[in-house]
């Protein structure tokens, strides 16, 4: 708290011969204050008011970034997740289930002893009973040329009976195999 010193000085008209007028008898006696200050005065109201505002403003901006990491946090960790969880989904798919390991193994014994387009290698995966989706899944996993299935099957049919070449196309394009892959299948066979 300041300390101030007030100085009252009173001039009365019994204290000598003073030539002031209000110092006459019958005068009014005039006071003269005067303060001084040892000590500084602290802050005003405004000053305290614009602090409290910034440290109001200061504390809000605080929880707004710490919500904002929480936020991102929180974004980053379901991020992880879902990636997880389609990495897992995406591994399952790979592997496939039984019955699609079931139907590849019997695609790639089919394979190893006989020349199929894809749509037939389907068919027949089929008509052994495996579902179409589990058949496509199977045919679309094997490792196989399927110019060069078209190419086997020319030379099969060239074995047991005669083919002109755009008979043999038409015969290959039927069996499943593109247009393209049956003009090189018979074109391998000197037809």
């Amino acid at each position: 708290m300041p300390v101030a010193t007030l100085v009252v000085l009173l001039l009365t008209a019994c204290g000598g011969e003073d030539t002031d007028p209000s110092s006459a008898p019958g005068s009014t006696p005039t006071a003269t204050v005067e303060t001084t200050t040892d000590e500084p005065t602290g802050p005003s109201i405004e000053e305290l008011a614009a602090q409290a505002e910034a440290e109001r403003v200061a504390a809000e901006q605080a929880a707004a970034e710490e919500a904002a990491r929480v936020e991102a946090e929180r974004v980053a960790a379901e991020q992880a997740a879902a990636e997880a969880a389609a990495a897992e989904a995406a591994a399952a798919a790979a592997a496939g289930t039984v019955s699609q390991q079931n139907a590849l193994r019997s695609a790639e014994n089919y394979l190893g002893y006989s020349a199929f387009s894809r749509t037939g290698l389907i068919g027949q995966l089929e008509f052994e009973g495996f579902s179409t989706e589990d058949a496509a899944w199977a045919v679309d996993r094997v490792t196989v040329d399927w110019k060069e299935q078209a190419a086997k099957s020319a030379k099969n049919y060239l074995e047991y009976t005669s083919f002109s070449h755009s008979g043999l196309v038409q015969q290959l394009i039927f069996e499943g195999f593109t247009p393209e892959q049956a003009e090189y299948g018979v074109s391998q066979t000197g037809l």
